[in-house]
């Protein structure tokens, strides 16, 4: 097995495959050997369909092979996907024992852009149950591990994606995020997560006109990430928040430098762990040092905004399942169970002062972004933490605290309150643990290109998991 080809980039198999130097079969090989040496370590998968995908492969050898033939997109890249999005007739499970045999009748509308592009799924990523969480264990499917220190967390909800990129398993995953659950294991695991503005990709119901919902692409690299963005990205009839015209991120990007750059270490109220603090102090240097002006600045931000967030995440995402607890709430996982009731003491005048503060939240940022090209903060307020943390989602209104624990270290929720901005995660560094700490850099509203400038000048810099040395030891 070759660990190197486990871990070679998107755009480079595309490349190796269209001069006929390495095969999708050999490709997909190299990485279900991986699987099977690892997945008993970090189980970030829940389902995989190996021969199903190997007999894809091999049809899209056969298309490289033939002369004159078009490849797709993305013709013979493994993918991961994660179980909570529909797979047409496939299991569905969202980390759920309610759902443990619940079939797809249909796939969901990225998902089929994906496939229709060549990407072959032979796995499918961990969630924790109903993706409620910023870990990834459920009574389901068990614990998820970090690759890279298995006494950790890959973060969530998309954490079995995450995982399984950090540990070459697979070359792309997908993800969803509706408080950070794609950035949050995209910095756990030192791998690239991208959060797109509110109806940038198209999604299913009912969560398409949730404005804190998105669905978006994780991989091992910016153009990766961007490879995949492209392909699901643009409007579709059956989503009626998905936005015209489509938004394409170029194949080169333009130069920052003389960008002006805003950041703030701490949003204004998280308390940072010092090596979140240090490499974050080190990212900025590398902007400067790229030629960008880079800025400290006060958002005016306070706890308020964590307590509105949950409040409008209990209430829409809460009540979409505590409907579920009259009949199925004995199997749940105790932090599902917990967060489906807190969802019934939540009212509807809280939701709409959730409304409010994301409304002064956006006040404060957008003017101050009319001067700055992207404004940069840690992903998350430590690196990780336990992989088997049991979350504290039942009490934590009684110790006096505006958000659980469980949350209460992830730096994302609030660009998903300011939900038109573009946001995106890359490794930053380590921790002492040995875990990745994660860079978020924020766009202006629908300023998606102007993103990704910023994360492959500071990728370009900061070269990442170029090196075996610089990859998990499982």
């Amino acid at each position: 097995m070759s660990t190197e080809l486990c871990y070679l980039s998107a755009t480079e198999a595309l490349k190796l495959f269209r001069r006929r130097k390495l095969s999708p079969v050999e490709l997909l090989e190299a990485q279900i050997a991986r699987a099977e040496a690892v997945e008993p370590k970090i189980n970030a998968f829940t389902d995989t369909y190996y021969e199903e995908a190997l007999a894809q492969a091999r049809k899209a050898e056969a298309k490289y092979m033939k002369r004159g033939a078009r490849p797709r997109a993305l013709e013979g890249l493994p993918l991961v996907i994660k179980d909570e999005a529909r797979l047409k007739g496939k299991r569905s499970t969202s980390g759920s024992l309610i759902y443990k045999d619940n079939v797809a009748e249909q796939s969901e509308i990225f998902i089929d852009r994906l496939l229709r592009a060549g990407a072959i799924c032979h796995a499918r990523g961990a969630t924790p149950e109903f993706c409620c969480a910023a870990l990834t264990h459920s009574r389901l499917h068990g614990v998820t591990r970090n690759p890279w220190n298995r006494r950790y967390t890959p973060g969530g909800s998309s954490g079995g994606s995450a995982a399984a990129l950090a540990a070459g398993t697979t070359t792309l995953a997908t993800g969803s995020d509706i408080a950070g659950s794609i950035r949050i294991p995209a910095s756990c695991c030192g791998v690239v997560g991208f959060k797109p503005p509110y109806g940038r990709v198209p999604e299913g119901p009912i969560f398409n006109l949730d404005f804190y919902c998105h669905e978006g692409p994780l991989a091992r690299g910016v153009a990766d990430t961007a490879l995949m963005q492209n392909v699901i990205a643009g409007p579709h009839p059956l989503d009626i928040a998905s936005i015209k015209p489509k938004l394409r991120i170029p194949d080169k990007l333009k130069s920052i430098r003389g960008f002006k750059i805003a950041y703030s270490l701490d949003l204004g109220y998280f308390k940072l762990d010092k090596d979140v603090r240090a490499n974050t102090l080190a990212a900025i240097e590398t902007f400067r040092a790229l030629g960008c002006r880079v800025e400290e600045v006060d958002l005016g931000w306070t706890e308020e905004s964590g307590r509105a967030a949950w409040n409008y995440l209990s209430l829409l995402f809460g009540g979409y399942i505590s409907p579920l607890l009259a009949e199925h709430g004995a199997l749940m996982t105790p932090y599902a169970r917990a967060f489906a009731e807190g969802a019934l003491e939540v009212k509807s005048t809280d939701f709409v002062d959730s409304l409010r503060v994301a409304w002064e939240m956006n006040a404060t940022f957008q003017p101050l972004m009319q001067r700055y090209d992207v404004f940069l903060c840690p992903t998350l307020a430590k690196p990780s933490i336990r992989a088997d943390d049991p979350l504290d989602y039942g009490d934590f209104k009684a110790k006096g605290k505006a958000m659980p624990d469980g949350l209460a270290w992830c730096m994302t929720y609030p660009f998903n309150m300011l939900s038109r901005c573009p946001a995106i995660s890359l490794p930053s560094g380590f921790a002492r643990t040995g875990v990745p700490t994660g860079l978020q850099i924020v766009g202006r509203t629908y300023d998606d290109v102007r993103v990704f400038r910023a994360a492959a000048a500071f990728e370009k810099a900061c070269p990442w998991l170029c090196d075996a040395t610089q990859r998990p030891q499982i």
